[in-house]
């Protein structure tokens, strides 16, 4: 998996591992095999030793394209998790999601813990969390960050309406943190209405529009929708090819393009574009 520029990432309960290949064949960027919020105290050292079982089962090309969820720093499990998924890291497993992320510090012991391979991707859940955002998106191995928005509603009480307003300055610092670290477009969090497609896409359009790069799912059914939305459109990559050949043909010169002025921001954005496009021409 290319952690950088995956759009889509599948949560899978760890108890649950004959799930995993289902969704390893799917179009999901990423796989996250879930030890965390999926999985009940009582079944939390079954479902480690479940997750272990299923990475001896995957090749290394497909453990490249798994993060696990581990428990959070402070917590009874946070420890057995490090240890179950640290040989892994060393054998392509891509790495680890890290929930309530609060510190640098807590981050530099999960990078120490599993090894120089392993990417961390910090989930920020929590007001603590957005007040380290500088420090945990500078951390040692730090890869993407991605936005815990239902427990940030909990930990300040929020009672968010559908489109989400209340949440759009916490997207902004995240995003915005995500660039001052030079890291790829954070990852949006999930839609919990499974059966509703058009929550689903109205949240990917949200998150896109906001600067994140791609959102977090919790059903197949969600991962297609997600990635077409954070795919540049049809119409964005023509506007892209023609702006990149009207500059090339400029010679430096000034251009319009659809009767609008060029600048080099413009062109960098359509270079952008055309290597955001899935299958676009050389």
């Amino acid at each position: 998996m290319n952690l950088s520029s995956a759009r889509s990432f599948l949560f899978v309960p760890a108890s649950r591992p004959e799930r995993l290949a289902k969704a390893l064949a799917s179009a999901a960027g990423g796989v996250i095999v879930d030890l965390e919020d999926a999985v009940s105290p009582a079944e939390k050292p079954g479902a480690r030793a479940q997750l272990v079982e299923a990475l001896a089962a995957l090749d290394a090309t497909q453990r490249g394209r798994v993060l696990v969820r581990i428990n959070a720093p402070g917590t009874e499990w946070h420890v057995p998790d490090l240890s179950a998924i640290a040989p892994w890291c060393a054998q392509g497993l891509c790495g680890a999601m890290v929930p309530k992320a609060e510190s640098a510090q807590d981050l530099h012991a999960v990078a120490s813990a599993l090894g120089p391979a392993a990417a961390l991707v910090p989930l920020v859940e929590s007001l603590a969390g957005l007040d380290a955002l500088p420090q945990i998106a500078g951390a040692r191995q730090v890869r993407r960050l991605a936005f815990g928005h239902i427990d940030f509603q909990l930990d300040l009480g929020l009672r968010c309406t559908p489109d989400e307003p209340e949440l759009a300055a916490v997207r902004f610092q995240i995003v915005a943190a995500s660039r001052r670290a030079t890291l790829a477009a954070p990852i949006d969090g999930v839609t919990v209405a499974l059966s509703d497609g058009e929550a689903t896409k109205r949240d990917a359009v949200r998150a896109r529009a906001a600067g994140f790069g791609a959102k977090l799912c919790i059903h197949p059914s969600q991962v297609d929708t997600v990635n077409a939305v954070f795919a540049p459109t049809e119409e964005e990559v023509a506007w892209a090819q023609r702006v990149l050949v009207a500059a090339q043909a400029s010679g430096g010169a000034a251009i319009q393009v659809d009767g609008k002025m060029i600048d080099l921001p413009v062109i960098r954005l359509a270079q952008q574009t055309l290597g955001q496009a899935p299958h676009r021409s050389a």
